[in-house]
């Protein structure tokens, strides 16, 4: 039987085979669980919103006419009713903190309600290095992270910031914009310490490196990816994430794609944002070679009290205009066997996003240090940017150093992506290592559910096994 067909065959078979084992776990997983969110909908208390404003700063704005040409953040600041934008100390009643979401991802010690105010144990582990690519200069990100660092009792980053310029030549026929340190940006800074300190957060063992790309626009971005490969390599492999994102573009397929399996893959995992404009897929998050990072809201009660995660509505996530499924195949020209990942749930068509998920709703946000800003101080911040960074730490906190796998013929695989979705396919581990998120949506018609869906993809992480 020629290879293609032998590979779409084995993978549907297990498909087939593991949904009875899948929905038994499923079955088993609606026991009561406080602090994984699993607790019967009859039992759960009511769900409490704090009231606020969400602010979109000028560099999440997506522009239409941008698509091929720059990107932009996917973050968004929320501002409690009846308090200023930055706060001069973080108040566990208003957003989220490393222990908090730790608890509730099962990363580290558990407390009664993953709650805020009392949640104490740091998720752990790292390996390698995490790069965060990301537009601008942020002069201040490294005094940043120590400080988000000693506030909430993480270790001491092992920290580098590398500038992608014109100092490290052409890399595969493409050349950086300046010279020097990029231009300074307020906005992208903000973006630069949520990566870097997120990241840390899920993995505070890990190599923490910035990459500034001298501009926000795609040329210089995705010449940074090359110099975040090259980083990341010699660190011995790990993760890079992508915050930031666009609308996709016919030249996205082949040689664009390739910065993301071809030139640095051992060892090493790419994630991108899924978008902060509810359904509908962006750009490199649509990408096959990326670990595409969608996004959820954490419930809890009056009191602080985790609850369940359901889809935020505005999370991106959808279907490529762009990235199909090739007849005759060809990795050059897009999706194929080697990205197979998905295959038993559409078949032969176009990817779809995201793959994972992660706490992004601004409501449930995250505490971010900025003092770069016109208004220096804590930030609670939320959108697609904050998943990224997260779940590339968690991916390298489980230190399986899985990344894009060369086959014979010089054809790749895309190894993180074919973990996740083996175990929503065919085993009963799926509902001990992810959350499958049933509730919300992120569009008209376009609702979570049991199983993938295009807000939370596979669900959310619990713990570090299968990732």
């Amino acid at each position: 039987m020629p290879r293609m067909r032998l590979l779409a065959f084995s993978v549907l078979l297990s498909f087939m085979l593991g949904i009875s084992g899948l929905a038994a776990a499923q079955d088993e997983s609606s026991t009561a669980d406080t602090t994984s969110g699993n607790q019967p909908a009859s039992a759960q208390p009511q769900i409490y919103r704090q009231p606020g404003t969400v602010v979109t700063p000028a560099s999440s704005i997506m522009r239409l006419e941008d698509a091929g040409i720059s990107a932009h953040t996917n973050h968004l600041i929320f501002v409690p009713a009846g308090h200023a934008k930055v706060f001069a100390v973080p108040e566990t009643s208003a957003g989220e903190t490393p222990a908090s979401l730790g608890c509730v991802y099962k990363l580290g010690p558990s407390t009664a309600g993953c709650n805020p105010a009392s949640a104490t144990g740091h998720p752990s582990g790292g390996w390698g290095a995490i790069a965060l690519v990301d537009a601008y200069d942020n002069p201040n990100a490294a005094s940043d992270l120590a400080y988000f660092s000693s506030h909430f009792g993480l270790s001491a980053a092992n920290f580098t910031k590398v500038y992608a310029n014109t100092s490290l030549g052409a890399l595969n026929g493409m050349t950086a914009s300046c010279s020097g340190v990029p231009a300074g940006n307020a906005d992208w800074g903000t973006e630069i310490d949520l990566d870097i300190q997120w990241a840390h957060a899920m993995a505070p063992s890990a190599q923490i490196i910035l990459v500034e790309a001298c501009s926000a626009s795609l040329s210089d971005l995705f010449y940074a990816e090359q110099v975040a490969g090259i980083e990341v390599t010699a660190a011995g492999g790990g993760d890079i994430s992508n915050s930031w994102g666009g609308g996709e573009f016919s030249g996205e397929v082949g040689a664009v794609d390739s910065v993301f399996y071809r030139y640095h893959w051992k060892y090493i995992s790419y994630f991108a944002s899924a978008g902060d404009s509810g359904w509908g897929a962006q750009y490199p998050s649509s990408s096959p070679w990326v670990v595409s990072a969608g996004g959820t809201t954490v419930n809890r009660d009056v009191n602080g009290n985790f609850l369940s995660e359901s889809c935020w509505s505005g999370s991106g996530g959808g279907v490529s205009h762009y990235e199909k499924w090739q007849n005759p195949p060809n990795i050059n020209n897009g999706m194929g066997p080697w990205t197979a990942f998905q295959y038993p749930l559409f078949g032969q068509t176009a990817r779809q996003t995201p793959d994972l998920a992660f706490d992004v709703d601004p409501n449930s946000g995250v505490w971010v240090y900025d003092s770069y800003g016109s208004e220096p101080g804590w930030l609670i911040v939320g959108g697609t940017s904050v998943a990224s960074p997260a779940l590339a730490g968690i991916v390298n906190s489980a230190f399986n150093r899985r990344g894009e796998a060369p086959e014979i013929g010089g054809s790749f695989t895309n190894e993180e992506n074919n973990l996740i979705y083996s175990q929503e396919f065919s085993h009963s581990n799926y509902a001990l290592n992810f959350y499958d998120v049933k509730t919300g949506s992120n569009g008209s018609g376009h609702n979570a559910h049991s199983y993938y869906d295009q807000c939370t993809g596979v669900g959310t992480p619990r713990g570090k096994s299968g990732k």
